[in-house]
């Protein structure tokens, strides 16, 4: 049997930590991953969506994880996105978390060019072949890879005897329960959808892997204690105002991790720079709803923590 319980909670994505010129911060990135340690999250997810890291280089997330194994001296599960758009990258970069350590790599499927099924699997296993120690999370985000994981392509994968987790961010959250059932008993799948935590917790998520977590930790944290408890009730209450809060801050102007980074400067001290471009960064007429949105935070803290 696998050691699924190290992957069963609360697992942030690991925004990207820059300094005023716009490169990796190592500095930053640890005081990121002491914060969230202290915050009592299970994992953090590097190199993902929130980590920016299509606008990174190789060396780029090279160096964020690194600093991320650094800080975490064990105390957190560390899953490392290695995809890039062509296998030799990415299987440079499972081999490298491999190397330090990690739980275990993820990966996209290759955009822009559509690629048939087999190609895909292709991808994936070489990706895996290349840190064979490893463990292997799917990540199916068809929104935004332009590509969904059917279940074909899931039972192909699933004859890797490393693949042992899809982190689900489709919509649907029947999705959940069909990856669950075929995979069995042991499979982890990752709620992705941060706005549906609860609908994925019951529909047999094992936890959730979410790019709010990490401005927010205390309430997905609620929620999942809650939801664990069969309370349900009471979490949809902090799910909603969870919910409310990402919305509240999708209405600025600039990027949403842009947003989350002030608003982490703003509650926790944290200096994490801003993003990449082409991502927008703040306008100053958002600060007035940046300033709205911590104080939503502290407010539903209060409430419900």
């Amino acid at each position: 049997m696998r050691n699924i319980e190290k992957y069963q909670g609360i697992i942030p994505a690991f925004y990207a930590c820059y300094d005023e010129n716009g490169e990796v911060d190592g500095a930053r990135v640890e005081q990121l991953t002491k914060h969230l340690i202290k915050k009592g999250v299970k994992g953090v997810y590097v190199g993902g969506s929130s980590g920016e890291c299509i606008y990174q280089t190789v060396a780029d997330r090279k160096l964020t994880l690194e600093h991320v194994m650094k800080a975490a001296e064990g105390r957190l599960t560390v899953i490392a996105h290695v995809a890039c758009n062509n296998t030799k990258d990415s299987q440079e970069l499972a081999a490298h978390a491999e190397s330090l350590g990690v739980d275990a790599i993820a990966a996209i499927p290759p955009i822009y060019f559509h690629l048939p099924e087999y190609a895909i699997a292709d991808y994936w296993n070489d990706i895996s072949a290349a840190a064979p120690n490893t463990d292997f999370v799917i990540y199916n985000i068809p929104q935004l890879a332009g590509v969904a994981l059917t279940m074909p392509l899931f039972r192909e994968m699933i004859k890797n005897p490393r693949v042992v987790a899809v982190k689900n961010s489709s919509m649907p959250v029947q999705d959940i329960q069909m990856f669950k059932m075929e995979g069995g008993e042991d499979f982890i799948v990752f709620n992705g959808p941060d706005e549906q935590l609860i609908s994925g917790l019951a529909m047999g998520a094992d936890g959730g892997i979410g790019g709010t977590y990490g401005v927010m930790p205390e309430l997905y944290l609620k929620i999942k204690e809650l939801a664990d408890a069969g309370n349900i009730k009471e979490a949809r209450k902090v799910q909603n105002a969870a919910d409310e809060i990402v919305y509240a801050m999708c209405a600025c102007h600039g990027n949403l991790y842009a947003v989350m980074k002030e608003i982490m400067k703003i509650r926790e001290g944290l200096e994490l720079g801003s993003v990449r471009k082409p991502l927008p960064a703040l306008l100053p007429e958002d600060m007035d709803q940046v300033k709205k949105c911590a104080a939503m935070i502290d407010e539903a803290i209060q409430a419900y923590c």
